[in-house]
């Protein structure tokens, strides 16, 4: 397969008169943006559109997905298949991808679980979607007696539908810079760079349901059993976010469509290993379901003759079991294991990390501790509903204060300490 992203770099975002995209300027007519989403009877009619950009004095809050806005402008299928497009393989031809711009999806969904991102401030420190230009979907209920699923289902597809949209306006505009990527099937894989050991990617994708979920090709994950994709797939948007989880460590739609792991395997691919596919699981909630996954995932990397695996995370607490399963199968067939998680130490850093061990776990990468404790400054701009600092994980009644002061776990920061390493947080030997 070979995928090529046709980038434009945005970075300033203006209203006008038609949605287009020039000199690094993403210019949007409000009017049609906000009539394609209010097609949805379930969103009400208090919707906005705010536009965010990095340094300014903006707290977007409370937020539920963010995602890169991309139309496909030549090969198989569209963008988010099996959501906003017909279910067509993707993973090939070419893509236009808005780099450095963001769709924010906001507004009071399951409230507890939902995020904040500051736009300057300390709090932009931890957050990659301060750095993002970001058009902020202000969502609010028809009924706020809805049922939660359908409503969370509206404004995923409402942040989808305003991606697809504003990509396929600029479709005509010059590329700034083509990144061109090539796997190979796997039977070429078997064969291919001999002498380098084989590995795979596990790929795993909070799927514990009740508002817990994650999309591939528009199928619910939880309903899967592991299976194998390309990772050209993952970055051409197979796979988005469902999820209303703690902000911290919720793979947004951005980081599937960006996922560093799979870029980084790419770029090591033919050089100190061979990466020879992904692996795409799931995280459910019974002991059962743990034990089919873990055990055909596993499989599937014995199958295919593999020697190690990155295994990544998403979430805490419940999947801490699936990650360890997933690792202590694996290792015992005799596949290395390196997993990638973060986390839930309490303040003062010092309770057990996850929630599960094992031997066989001796390879893991951090990517913080998501219980650390932050104060955020007032913003001169709030774009949502500054209230819900108060209930969101991550903080408490009292998190807010009357001049806008929001003191909160790390955990409430969208992005903060993502398991796939999309973060801006980094370590240092001492």
């Amino acid at each position: 397969m070979r995928l090529e992203l046709h980038r434009i770099f945005v970075n300033k975002l203006a209203f006008g008169e038609k949605t287009g995209v020039k000199d690094g300027v993403l210019t949007i007519d409000k009017k049609e943006l906000l009539d394609l989403i209010s097609e949805d009877a379930l969103l009400g009619k208090k919707l906005d559109v705010d536009l965010a950009m990095p340094g300014d004095s903006i707290r977007i809050v409370p937020v539920k997905d963010v995602i890169e806005p991309r139309w496909k402008i030549e090969g198989s299928g569209q963008v988010f298949p099996g959501m906003v497009s017909d279910v067509e393989t993707v993973g090939e031809g070419k893509t236009l991808v808005l780099s450095g711009a963001a769709v924010v999806t906001a507004g009071k969904i399951v409230r507890f679980q939902e995020g904040i991102i500051d736009m300057s401030g300390p709090g932009a420190d931890y957050t990659p979607y301060s750095q993002t230009c970001n058009v902020v979907l202000l969502l609010e209920p028809s009924d706020p007696g809805m049922d939660k699923h359908d409503y969370e289902a509206a404004c995923r597809m409402a942040g989808l539908k305003a991606a697809a949209y504003l990509a396929r306006c600029c479709a005509q505009a010059n590329a700034d810079r083509v990144d061109a990527f090539e796997h190979p099937n796997i039977r070429e894989a078997m064969t291919l760079h001999p002498g380098l050991p084989k590995v795979g990617y596990l790929y795993m994708l909070q799927t514990q349901g009740l508002l817990h979920d994650t999309y591939l090709y528009g199928v619910d994950v939880k309903k899967i059993l592991p299976t194998v994709v390309s990772p050209l797939e993952v970055m051409d948007g197979a796979i988005v976010s469902g999820n209303c989880v703690s902000a911290c460590d919720k793979n947004s739609s951005y980081v599937h469509q960006n996922n560093p792991v799979i870029a980084d395997m790419l770029k090591r691919h033919g050089k100190d290993f061979n990466f020879v596919t992904c692996i795409v699981t799931n995280e459910n909630v019974t002991l059962a379901d743990k034990r089919r996954s873990s055990s055909f995932a596993t499989k599937l990397a014995a199958m295919l003759g593999l020697d190690g695996m990155v295994i990544t995370e998403e979430g805490f607490g419940n999947p801490d079991a699936d990650l360890i399963m997933n690792c202590w199968k694996a290792e015992r067939l005799g596949i290395k294991t390196a997993l990638l998680t973060d986390e839930y130490a309490g303040q003062d850093g010092a309770s057990q990390s996850l929630a599960d061990s094992c031997v066989e776990g001796d390879a893991c990468v951090t990517a913080g501790n998501a219980n650390e404790v932050i104060v955020l400054p007032p913003m001169k701009k709030v774009l949502g509903f500054a209230e819900e600092a108060n209930v969101i994980a991550g903080g408490w009644q009292g998190s807010l204060v009357p001049d806008g002061t929001i003191t909160v776990e790390l955990q409430a920061i969208t992005g903060s300490t993502s398991e796939l390493g999309y973060t801006k947080l980094g370590a240092y030997t001492l």
